[in-house]
């Protein structure tokens, strides 16, 4: 088993796999019904991509390890994703930010891991893609609507982004792991996905009207397995069904 890329694969499967469970969280409670469904969408969308990546995570580590036991069974620990997926929903707009912002790395990551030298994590990423633009699109478009909006919507978008834009740096701040499979072909290019990252956000942003924090300092800890106090509520529920009943079965 390669280490590294079964490492990088969990992490990828972890961001997913956390936010599309945030987003699940919306399924019933949407602004309007379309939002409501729209956000749904997103969430399977994620899930689906989550599940590609945890197979193919299962298929290198072997010893009888499945998508599910990767997905539902580990300690919070051994959970790779990032801090900013994490983060609750403290209303719409703050979720269509953390989504924004998460979508725009998203997209230039998926980007570039089509011409990934890893024939599979390629063609996750190629078959992904189409999901992934659609969800820039949205979230851009509601970051938009809701920034350059009333004064009460701009102010909860300006609150979210000054809550939330700590933890953006780690999106694009590589680890050891992931800079030695950048430089294999693997993963990405960091500057790179970093350069496009920032252009693309500051001009939602600025079309947006809305202001990025002055702060410089960045929360990171999230791919190194080091996560928020709001990790342990997501994996309590998430992982209720496999731990109450192990190997559960429909």
């Amino acid at each position: 088993m390669n280490d590294n890329l079964y490492t990088y694969t969990l992490l990828l499967a972890d961001n997913n796999l956390i936010l599309g469970q945030r987003m699940g969280e919306w399924c019933g409670h949407g602004p309007v019904l379309e939002q409501d469904i729209a956000l749904t969408n997103i969430a399977l969308d994620l899930i689906g991509q989550s599940r590609m990546l945890f197979q193919y995570a299962a298929e290198q580590k072997g010893e009888g390890a499945t998508e599910d036991s990767l997905a539902f069974v580990r300690q919070p620990g051994e959970y790779l994703n990032c801090l900013l997926v994490e983060q609750p929903n403290e209303n719409f707009g703050h979720t269509i930010l953390r989504q924004f912002l998460f979508d725009a790395f998203n997209y230039y990551n998926y980007q570039a891991l089509k011409s990934s030298s890893d024939e599979t994590l390629a063609a996750i990423a190629a078959k992904s893609f189409k999901e992934v633009s659609y969800h820039l699109r949205f979230s851009s478009e509601w970051v938009i609507r809701m920034g350059d909006g009333t004064e009460v919507s701009r102010n909860i978008m300006q609150t979210a982004l000054e809550e939330l834009w700590r933890y953006t740096g780690e999106l694009y701040t590589p680890t050891e792991l992931e800079l030695s499979l950048s430089e294999a072909g693997i993963a990405p290019d960091f500057m790179e996905l970093e350069k496009n990252w920032k252009e693309k956000v500051e001009d939602v942003l600025r079309e947006a009207t809305l202001h990025i924090p002055e702060t410089t300092y960045m929360q990171s800890g999230g791919k190194m397995g080091i996560h928020t106090e709001h990790m342990g509520f997501i994996l309590t529920e998430l992982q209720y069904m496999q731990r109450t009943y192990p190997n559960l079965q429909w």
